[in-house]
């Protein structure tokens, strides 16, 4: 099927296809329908294109098969459809000596990292950046929902069109430099647009669904999952305000901040909400009542930090802790210990060590860091 680019946003004149021609794109497809597009539209802007599947996780499942041999097989059904080259890579080992064994530390910490951003700054948009530059790739393109502004002659990183998928939040940390060397084919498309391309394209992961969750977990029992890795012990919850044993837990690293459900607690009063942890104990405070002042903080500091454009200290602009939250309104300013604090005009409820605190103006996503501890 004949399909106008321009009825999708992409402008381009038969001289600048004919420029793309002259380049290559190595495209990070995972067998879901972001990339397939993605590999797609490459080849329709005319970029030389080749599909690569990453390998960043192995195991069996319960039919005996390599869990990722599933998606492969949707990449090279894809790939021979749009009859481009594919080739699959193992990161597995770099997957779990950059990403995992970190995950797995911090959770003993009792601290809530997030792997999929530092999946994307070690693996994607490292390792596999390097991947494809050894391959002779001018661009390496992704299928995530962001794109890139250039219009202060610098690539920085931009929030998706789709509000609802946008994924700048995850892709805070990579190297700055490494955006010039990428693409975000849809990220100025809806999902559905993504979509209705894979129908027309007859793609077959037009109707796949969407994979959520972390990638090594799924949709599995996150707890469960864990305890295969980290041992549980048994500890007291302990009322915040009352400082007595409301409960028992099977181990601090099992809980996070503003967890509800899973805490096997009752009683006449409100639900309970995790709203502390001491590790060294091994003890989880709770508190009663979704507006307990004990899951609000007004403040952050964040360290690891790194920036898109440039900043200086003090700046006023819009922050999020977590990936579904809304921008909220805050002031950036140097704290005593080299990092940033991050002062909040409205308190944040259940802010959680060793996530991730990102900055935008606007569209324009800032940089981030890694939160540290959360302050009056």
């Amino acid at each position: 099927m004949e399909i106008n680019l321009a009825d999708y946003g992409i402008e381009l004149s038969k001289s600048q296809v004919l420029e793309n021609s002259k380049k290559r794109v190595v495209v990070g497809m995972s067998g879901g329908v972001d990339s397939s597009v993605t590999a797609a539209l490459c080849k329709m802007m005319g970029f030389e294109t080749i599909g690569i599947f990453m390998r960043n996780w192995e195991e069996i499942d319960e039919s005996g098969r390599c869990s990722g041999e599933r998606d492969y097989q949707d990449v090279i059904q894809v790939c021979e459809k749009l009859e481009i080259p594919y080739y699959a890579i193992n990161f597995s080992k770099d997957y779990h000596e950059e990403v995992f064994a970190d995950f797995l530390a911090e959770y003993s910490q009792g601290h809530t990292p997030n792997p999929d951003i530092l999946c994307n700054r070690e693996i994607k948009f490292k390792a596999f950046f390097k991947y494809a530059r050894s391959l002779g790739a001018d661009f390496l393109a992704t299928g995530h929902y962001c794109q890139i502004d250039n219009s202060t002659g610098r690539s920085v990183l931009s929030k998706g069109r789709d509000a609802n998928k946008d994924q700048s939040y995850f892709l805070y940390a990579i190297d700055p430099n490494v955006l010039n060397h990428v693409l975000f084919p849809i990220g100025h498309l809806e999902k559905a647009q993504v979509r209705e391309l894979a129908t027309m394209l007859e793609l077959a992961t037009s109707e796949k669904k969407d994979s959520t969750g972390i990638c090594f977990i799924g949709e599995r029992n996150f707890k469960v999952f864990l305890s295969n890795y980290i041992a549980s012990t048994r500890g007291p919850f302990v009322h915040i305000d009352s400082q007595k044993q409301v409960g028992r837990h099977d181990g601090h690293c099992f809980y996070t901040m503003g967890q509800r459900k899973g805490l096997g607690l009752g009683g006449p009063g409100g639900p309970w909400f995790v709203v502390d942890k001491d590790p060294a104990t091994n003890t989880v405070f709770v508190a009663e009542g979704e507006d307990h002042p004990a899951l609000y903080a007004q403040s952050l500091e964040a360290q690891e930090l790194n920036w898109f454009d440039e900043v200086e200290l003090p700046f006023r602009c819009q922050a999020k802790i977590r990936y579904r939250q809304q921008d909220q309104a805050c002031l950036v300013e140097l704290s005593d210990n080299g990092g940033v604090r991050v002062t909040f005009d409205s308190p944040q409820r259940a802010i959680a060590i060793r996530q991730s605190v990102v900055f935008y103006q606007k569209n324009r996503c800032l940089g981030g860091g890694i939160i540290t501890q959360k302050l009056p």
